[in-house]
């Protein structure tokens, strides 16, 4: 019985680096994902670029009109639909305020896929392991936005309620 104990412990313990996860990095050169020979496409993903930077990072969400339409149709669970209402989550809710806009974008990017009227962005995410606070792991979060007119017209997050 002590064998075979044994040999479940060791079995076990070299398992568990089969199911270790190894870490979400973003590219080193995002700028790059953001073009396509396609006109169309490489002008959704340039839009979809200017959001990350100019909006999400740098807070100019005076320029919103620029890059959004009107009708903006949110899925986030936390921010309003249309471009007021997501103007409104961020500077009224989130009370974020104007830097300055970076010459690149800061933000990590896995990658950008655009097909038809929809780009979608991964990037990685860290997140405290739940099991033990003192660590943490990546894991991959999601932006996909859907383009009319060479604005987005549409959004989708894989945001939470708080």
């Amino acid at each position: 019985m002590k064998i075979f104990l044994s040999i479940v412990a060791l079995s076990l313990s070299l398992a568990s680096g089969v199911f270790a996860q190894e870490p979400v990095r973003g590219v080193d050169n995002a700028e790059a994902l953001f073009t396509s020979p396609d006109p169309v496409l490489n002008r959704n993903k340039q839009t979809t670029y200017k959001i990350l930077k100019e909006l999400l990072e740098a807070n100019h969400w005076d320029r919103a009109d620029l890059y959004l339409t009107e009708r903006y149709i949110q899925h986030n669970p936390n921010a309003a639909s249309g471009r007021q209402g997501v103007i409104d989550y961020f500077t009224k809710v989130r009370k974020v305020t104007p830097s300055p806009i970076p010459e690149k974008m800061q933000t990590k990017v896995v990658s950008v896929v655009a097909e038809g009227d929809i780009v979608t962005v991964a990037f990685p995410r860290e997140l405290k392991d739940p099991k033990d606070p003192t660590k943490t792991y990546t894991t991959t979060w999601f932006d996909s936005w859907r383009f009319v007119d060479g604005k987005a017209d549409e959004h989708w997050d894989s945001a939470t309620k708080p």
